[in-house]
């Protein structure tokens, strides 16, 4: 029987984001890397989970927080990824269908633990992130439902995810189908640090197989070992369909072929927390493409999104997103 159309399907590291606040005195006491993602093993998260103080837990990852961000527009999402069969895992499992968001992939019964994201946020709205990866870096090739992706306007595959070889497979083997079916593959870079460590690869697999792909400032620059954003722009130009660059506060910058839209960050009444933004980003661009809109529409619809997810804590829109990107782009 075939799958019920999606409008995207993500492919990322399923963790559950562990948030807590804290002060600078915290952060230096604990040797954290402020503002940045460090990866922990498990005894460091145990350890770190214990000092934190009264903690928020939900489902999270980038590409997950990206889904749910889509299904809160309205639109219909997916995600493939992997967790353990323990108590996280089923904390995952309910968090992320409870936002609207289908999540079918079988959960492991050996191995690591689920992944947890110890995120504190510090009072000028900087998330430091120490990431326990656990049984997500698992997920192989045979957990892509390749009806799911045939079905999917958009197959989004999450850089931080690129680490391990199976996970390599299962990213070529996802946008090997979509292709099939003249589907769209689309890439977040992730992290600076992701490039660093991967960029002949990443290279490959946005020349190759990618035909939208989203950056930040830093990213880009890294992965075109340039020192400017406008030699980024010009590196990245022809590379894939579309390069969606976002900068901050400065906005973001939409390239296609000869087209370039940039775009105002969408005003904000307060910065709380930064955690999501580039997340819920890719939710509204997402969202707006696979619905038809012309690229600079799809810019300020996830301009808005962005700014909804960095007013309040944690990586999940808290406003009613629809309403909010009505009022905005009608």
């Amino acid at each position: 029987m075939p799958a019920v159309p999606v409008d995207v399907v993500g492919i990322g590291n399923a963790i559950v984001d562990v948030f807590a606040q804290a002060d600078d005195a915290f952060i230096a006491a604990n040797g954290l890397n402020k503002g940045s993602m460090t990866l922990i093993d498990a005894r460091r998260a145990e350890e770190l989970y214990a000092r934190m103080g009264p903690a928020r837990e939900i489902s999270g990852g980038s590409c997950a927080n990206t889904m749910a961000g889509i299904a809160a527009l309205g639109g219909k999402a997916a995600y493939i990824g992997k967790v353990r069969d323990d108590q996280l895992g089923q904390v995952f499992r309910h968090d992320i269908r409870s936002a609207g968001v289908r999540f079918d992939t079988p959960p492991a019964k050996d191995g690591p633990p689920t992944a947890r994201s110890l995120i504190v946020v510090t009072p000028d709205a900087q998330r430091t992130m120490n990431t326990f990866l656990g049984a997500c870096v698992n997920l192989g090739p045979e957990d892509v439902d390749e009806t799911l992706v045939a079905s999917a306007a958009i197959t989004y595959l999450e850089g931080y995810l690129w680490d391990r070889d199976r996970a390599k497979q299962a990213f070529l083997a996802a946008a090997r189908v979509a292709h099939a079916h003249k589907r769209k593959t689309s890439l977040t870079l992730s992290d600076p640090f992701c490039v660093d460590r991967h960029r002949d690869s990443f290279l490959k697999l946005v020349h190759e197989h990618i035909d939208i792909l989203f950056a930040n400032e830093l990213e880009i620059e890294s992965l075109y070992q340039v020192k400017r954003f406008d030699e980024a722009l010009q590196a990245v130009r022809g590379h894939c369909e579309i390069a969606v660059l976002t900068r901050g506060p400065k906005g973001s910058v939409i390239v296609s072929g000869d087209e370039v839209h940039v775009i105002d960050p969408a005003p904000l009444s307060r910065l709380v927390d930064t955690t999501g933004a580039g997340d819920l980003y890719a939710s509204g661009f997402l969202w707006a493409l696979s619905r038809g809109f012309g690229l600079a529409r799809c810019g300020r619809i996830a301009s808005i999104a962005a700014a909804e997810v960095i007013q309040h804590y944690g990586a999940r829109p808290e406003a009613d997103l629809k309403a909010l990107v009505r009022e905005a782009v009608a």
